[in-house]
């Protein structure tokens, strides 16, 4: 089966290699078409199309958004335009959204007698910030020994660094996609199951649906393709790699049924 890889991070959010980097590694894995989708920045984008005009591979620019409505629940972008005003503006607002909220979980953790500071923290996030850089940071002192640690003790709900997400809705989060030109995709559908809403989501302009995923079971993948062809959405593919030492899967890439492969390369890329 074909491989790509539609869902990956750099170290302009919270990946831990830069995207020429991440561009590489998954074109080694025989990945075909690629999308480096960092968390509310496109600012990456550039450099890992270049890496992939040089190997010849299909290239579609992306982002992933955030939302308030669950931790995980995450729209990813394809083909966006990335000079749009209007969707610049809107991504500059949501990392600054979330500046504030990575200021109270560090007020929070400091009231709780962990010792860290600001500047532990954004330090390490030149552009988009998240909890991944606070659990990095309480690693780098040696309060956790890895980033999957500091989250469990620290930065998920009922833990005392936690809030809220500070994203935008579902419905803004694809409206602003489709408003730059782009497909919105739902990106692991299978960890928020419990809040779908397709219904909802199609009427706002939703594209496609993250079939192909790591911690997606068969039996999953099965419900989610029948839920595309029920609503007409193109599934995609995606490993969500945040690099060597993201703390995630390891490998770049992931195989997609033919059939659903040529469907994606005539929605991303008119083929």
């Amino acid at each position: 089966m074909p491989k790509v890889d539609l869902h990956t991070h750099s170290d302009f959010s919270d990946g831990t290699s830069s995207p020429e980097e991440v561009a590489l590694n998954a074109i080694k894995t025989g990945v075909s078409v690629y999308s480096l989708t960092d968390h509310d920045t496109t600012d990456g984008v550039r450099q890992a199309e270049t890496v992939c005009k040089q190997h010849g591979i299909l290239f579609a620019a992306g982002v992933e958004i955030s939302t308030r409505e669950h931790d995980h629940l995450h729209f990813t972008g394809y083909n966006v335009d990335l000079e749009n005003p209007e969707f610049q503006s809107f991504l500059a607002q949501n990392r600054q959204n979330r500046k504030e909220r990575i200021r109270k979980i560090i007020q929070q953790l400091i009231a709780a007698g962990v010792n860290i500071t600001e500047e532990d923290v954004f330090s390490r996030a030149p552009n988009t910030v998240s909890r991944a850089h606070v659990a990095d940071a309480l690693k780098a002192k040696k309060i956790v020994r890895d980033r999957q640690e500091g989250f469990r003790k620290y930065l998920v709900p009922g833990q005392p660094g936690y809030v809220p997400s500070a994203g935008v809705s579902a419905v803004k989060a694809i409206q602003q996609i489709k408003k730059a030109g782009g497909l919105a995709v739902i990106a692991h559908p299978g960890i928020v199951a419990e809040d779908w809403n397709f219904p909802a989501w199609t009427e706002a302009g939703l594209d496609g649906i993250e079939v192909f995923y790591p911690a997606h079971t068969f039996t999953m993948r099965q419900d989610l393709l029948s839920i595309a062809r029920k609503y007409g959405l193109f599934a995609t593919a995606g490993s969500d790699y945040h690099g060597p030492h993201g703390g995630r899967n390891s490998t770049p890439g992931m195989q997609i049924p033919q059939t659903h492969y040529d469907k994606l390369l005539r929605k991303l890329f008119n083929r």
